[in-house]
Parts: structure tokens; sequence; C-alpha cells
């Protein structure tokens, strides 16, 4: 019986990294963007996600720290094209969503009158 608790033990804990991983994301802003109701600049950063569901919360990290935190949709799917899908709404470009290659994070767009 000890055996097999230290070997469920040991799973557990090499598999734990693994799982960890799959909620982390690298992306590239090549100009200034708006992600929710956050002004992000140009350059690269760490995405995570969390939450259960379709409704989470999606962090945006730079040199491990903590840039904004918005809602998004997490929407499971095969995309064969990874990337940003943008929208300028007047002079300023809007994430609309992240598609990766098996799911796609979706974010809620301000409300029109905020500026």
């Amino acid at each position: 019986m000890k055996r097999y608790l230290g070997f469920a033990m040991m799973l557990t804990l090499l598999s734990a990294p693994a799982f960890a991983g799959r909620n982390s994301q690298s992306v590239n802003f090549p100009e200034p963007m708006k992600a929710g109701s956050a002004q992000l600049a140009a350059g690269d950063y760490n995405v995570t996600w969390t939450g259960t569901g379709p409704n989470i919360q999606v962090t945006f990290t730079q040199n491990r720290k903590v840039l904004a935190t918005v809602p998004a949709q997490l929407v499971v799917e095969s995309n064969k094209n990874e990337g940003l899908n943008t929208i300028v709404q007047g002079s300023v470009e809007t994430l609309e969503s992240i598609r990766m290659k098996n799911m796609t994070l979706v974010f809620e767009a301000p409300p029109s009158s905020a500026k």
C-alpha cells in the first residue's frame, strides 16, 4: 500500500508542471493596442488565463510584472492559423481575440461610449 501511495504522489508531482503550462502562451503585439479596458504597449507578453467554463480572466505580464487582467471567453476550437484578431476603432487598435492551436481567447469589447 505504501508503495502504491508513493507512486501516486510522485506521478502527481511530476504531472503538475505539465498541466500548469497549458494556461499560458507567449504573444507579440507589433503595435500598441487595447485589450478590454487596458492599454498595452507594443512588445512581447506572457498571456495566462484562469477560470472554469467559457468565462475566464486573462492576465498580461511582461518581465514577470502583471500589466493587466481582463475578462474573456475561452472557445475550444482548432485553428490552422495562430495569431491575433484586431479591429481599429478611431485611432485605437483593439484586440478582439488570440487564436491558438486548440483554442481562441475572445475579449469583450469595451462599451462604445468608453474612450
